[in-house]
């Protein structure tokens, strides 16, 4: 831990972030606090928001027998993760402003080292949920409703490590909304497939958040904060397994009632490889050891989508459908 920090330089890099990463390269100085604090200097949680998103938009075009997924659908997705992941993490930290100040890894981040004022970071927030919005009326009334129903789940997130030891599953209901959504906004409805999905993927964010929150756990006793990290202690590489597990048991099923072939079956089998690496070879003391497989889960949102789309287009090919 260490005490509140007021840095002058507006322009000082995130002691979290990666070294020589493209915020602090690249962008105009007037603009790097901002893109700070909507974490684009670090991309792996806009990669892990959208990948649900995309693969229900690939389910649902496996069930409808098509030979690629809606493209434009998968642009939208992307376009909404951005901002509602910049506008999250916006909010998250105005929430968080003085427990973060606290925090030696946290200490650094825009709005307890005094680059941005907390009213700036809140009308930040708002600013792209509104662009957000834009991109969401592009979609069904039925998913425009689902996209609105979730903002409940953005907003109670941030408070809940502070009253319950599973604030992961909160985030996992959040950050996987768009399994629904991707779904709807292809077939106009939720089907079981989907649900599924979503289930699956709420198991693989508590897996993977727990290893995230490892990187905290000595700070957070310290102030008196929850997470299934301290919760589950020595016993967490058993507690991620089992969360894994079933992501790739109902993974699986969904795609199963979807009408996935032995492509996606074989992309599964490849991730739960991948999922299993993390769980072995993790060491919860080590912070450096924890990022590592933390952001691995790129590759099995990247895996899973890749099965779906060459389950699909080979599939159309070979006459399957």
């Amino acid at each position: 831990m260490t005490a509140p920090t007021t840095i002058s330089d507006t322009t000082a890099p995130v002691s979290d972030a990666s070294p020589g990463n493209w915020v602090d390269r690249l962008a105009p100085q007037a603009a790097r606090p901002y893109l700070r604090l909507a974490r684009f200097d670090r991309l792996i949680g806009i990669w892990l928001l959208l990948f649900p998103c995309w693969w229900a938009v690939s389910l649902a075009a496996v069930a409808d027998r098509r030979p690629t997924p809606d493209v434009w659908f998968l642009f939208l997705f992307m376009a909404g993760a951005f901002l509602m992941r910049g506008s999250g993490c916006a909010y998250n930290d105005y929430i968080d402003r003085d427990i973060d100040a606290k925090v030696a890894r946290t200490a650094s981040r825009p709005i307890p080292s005094g680059q941005i004022s907390p009213t700036g970071a809140l009308t930040f927030s708002v600013l792209l949920a509104c662009a957000a919005f834009i991109v969401l009326i592009q979609f069904n009334w039925f998913t425009i409703e689902l996209g609105i129903i979730s903002l409940a789940l953005v907003a109670t997130y941030p408070f809940m490590k502070r009253y319950t030891d599973w604030p992961q599953v909160v985030l996992g209901l959040a950050f996987n909304w768009g399994a629904l959504m991707g779904w709807s906004a292809v077939k106009g409805s939720i089907g079981w497939p989907a649900i599924l999905l979503f289930i699956g993927s709420v198991c693989w964010t508590v897996g993977y958040d727990t290893i995230y929150a490892h990187q905290d756990k000595v700070d957070d006793r310290a102030l008196g904060l929850r997470s299934t990290a301290l919760r589950f202690g020595d016993k967490s590489r058993g507690w991620i397994g089992c969360f894994y597990g079933a992501a790739v048991v109902l993974w699986l099923a969904a795609g199963f009632m979807a009408g996935a072939h032995l492509i996606f079956v074989t992309s599964v089998v490849l991730v739960s490889l991948q999922l299993s690496w993390q769980v072995v070879t993790l060491d919860a003391n080590d912070s450096r050891n924890c990022l590592r497989r933390f952001r691995s889960n790129r590759d099995v949102g990247i895996a899973l989508f890749l099965g779906l789309v060459a389950d699909m287009a080979l599939s159309w090919f070979a006459g399957l459908n």
